[in-house]
C-alpha cells in the first residue's frame, strides 16, 4: 500500500531550511512528502537537497489581500487534485493560506503549528485584522500545535480556539536541535582564534553574541543602549551581531543604526548560513526579544555551550532556567539587559556554572530526534483514529 501524502507549508523556503531543517527528509521515510512555499527557484533547490517533492505558491509575509486570495485559490486546486491525507502549515501567512485552502478542499487532517504570534505587537485596526485571521486559521485547522506551553496559554487567553484543539509536542519546539551538529567540540582553538582575529576581536575580549533578525521586535534597540552603557564601566567587551536588517518591515531606530555603524566594539557579519563559528567565539548569547514561539537560536546557543540572557517570554523562559543555564530579564528593559550583561561578564564563577549546565540541559530536553519522533507519533495517532 503506498504511503499517504503529507504536505508541509511555510511562507518562505528559509523557514523550511532553518526552522524545519532535516525534518521533511525524516518524514519522507513514512509519507509521500510535498513541501509548499514561495520562491520557486529556492524551493526547488530545497526539494533536491532534502529529496522531497515541491510545489511553489507565491506568498508574502505582509498583508496582501489580492495575492493571498490568489494563493488560496491556487493551493485549493492543487489539493483537490492531489488529495493529501495531512496538510501541516507553519508561519502565519502559510497558516491562513494553507488551512483555508485545505478546509475548502476537504482535506481530512489540517494541522497548524504556531511558532510565534507577531500580532501581539500589533495596534488598532491592524491588531483587530490579525486577530480575525488568527481565529480563522485555527477554525479551519483540525489540530493546532503551539510550540511552547507559554504560547498555548496565550492562545487560550486570547480565545483564538478551544483548549481541546491544542497540543504541545514533546517539551516544546517545532524541530528540536541536532546536538551533534551544534557542538563546540567541532571547532578548534586555532579556528576560533583565527575568526576572532579576522573580526578584530582580541583573544581576551568578552564577546556578547546576538543571532537573528536585526529588528525592533528582537530587542535590538534596548540591547544596543545597554551595551553602550556597559562600555563606560567595562573594557574589553564586544557585541557580535549575526543577522540581516528588515528595515522595511520592522526598522531599528536611528540611534541604533548609527551606533552599529560607528561603534568599533559592535561587529556585524550579516546573515550566515552557518552560525556555529560565531557561537564558538562567543561567551554569552543576548536575546532580548519581545515575543517568540520557541526560539531555535536559544537552543542552538545552549547546545554550543553558551549561557543565555533572554527576555521573560514564552519559549525563552522554558528553555532557560534562571541561574542554571542563563539569566531571565523583563521585556523592553535596557537597564535589565545592562545589569545582566554586567553580572555575567564580571563574575567568572557564574560564567563557569552557567556554561557547565548550558549544553547538557539542551541535550536532555530538546534533542532533535525526540521532537521528530513525537510529531511522527502524532501523525500515526491520526491515522489510527481514521
Amino acid at each position: 500500500m503506498p504511503n499517504q501524502t503529507l504536505i508541509r507549508i511555510t511562507t518562505i523556503p528559509l523557514s523550511l531550511e532553518k526552522l524545519l531543517s532535516g525534518q521533511l527528509r525524516f518524514m519522507s521515510d513514512y509519507y509521500e512528502v510535498i513541501a509548499v512555499s514561495s520562491d520557486k527557484e529556492r524551493l526547488e533547490q530545497y526539494g533536491k537537497s532534502e529529496k522531497v517533492a515541491v510545489f511553489p505558491i507565491e506568498m508574502t509575509r505582509k498583508i496582501t489581500p489580492i495575492k493571498d486570495v490568489l494563493a488560496v485559490i491556487k493551493l485549493y486546486f492543487y489539493l483537490k487534485k492531489n488529495k493529501p491525507f495531512i496538510v501541516h502549515s507553519h508561519t502565519p501567512k502559510a497558516g491562513i493560506v494553507g488551512m483555508l485552502a485545505s478546509k475548502l478542499a476537504r482535506v481530512p487532517h489540517r494541522l497548524h503549528t504556531v511558532a510565534g504570534l507577531p500580532l501581539l505587537e500589533g495596534k488598532g485596526f491592524e491588531r483587530i485584522l490579525l486577530d480575525f485571521v488568527e481565529k480563522l486559521t485555527y477554525s479551519c485547522a483540525t489540530k493546532v500545535y503551539p510550540n511552547s506551553q507559554g504560547l498555548s496559554k496565550i492562545i487560550i487567553e486570547n480565545k483564538y480556539c478551544f483548549p481541546d484543539k491544542l497540543k504541545v509536542m514533546a517539551d516544546g519546539s517545532s524541530n528540536g536541535i541536532d546536538t551533534n551538529y551544534f557542538n563546540p567540540e567541532l571547532f578548534s582553538t586555532d579556528e576560533n582564534l583565527n575568526l576572532k582575529k579576522e573580526l578584530g576581536i582580541k583573544e581576551e575580549d568578552f564577546v556578547f553574541v546576538f543571532v537573528g533578525r536585526l529588528v525592533k521586535d528582537k530587542g535590538i534597540n534596548e540591547m544596543i543602549e545597554a551595551f553602550e552603557f556597559l562600555q563606560k564601566a567595562q573594557k574589553g567587551i564586544k557585541l557580535l551581531l549575526v543577522g540581516d536588517y528588515e528595515q522595511e518591515l520592522d526598522p531599528l531606530n536611528a540611534h541604533s543604526m548609527e551606533s552599529i555603524k560607528n561603534n568599533e566594539a559592535i561587529l556585524t557579519v550579516g546573515f550566515q548560513n552557518d552560525v556555529r563559528p560565531y557561537f564558538a567565539i562567543g561567551d554569552v548569547l543576548v536575546f532580548p526579544s519581545y515575543r517568540e514561539g520557541f526560539p531555535n537560536v536559544v537552543l542552538q546557543a545552549g547546545a554550543m555551550g553558551l549561557p543565555c540572557i533572554v527576555s521573560d517570554i514564552n519559549g525563552c523562559n522554558e528553555i532557560i532556567i534562571e541561574g542554571k543555564n542563563g539569566i531571565i530579564i523583563p521585556v523592553k528593559d535596557s537597564n535589565a539587559i545592562y545589569e545582566a550583561m554586567k553580572k555575567i561578564a564580571s563574575d567568572e564563577n557564574l560564567q563557569f556554572q552557567l556554561q557547565k549546565n548550558a549544553r547538557k540541559m539542551i541535550i536532555s530536553r530538546y534533542e532533535q530526534k525526540v521532537v521528530w519522533e513525537a510529531i511522527l507519533e502524532e501523525y500515526k495517532i491520526i491515522e489510527k483514529n481514521v
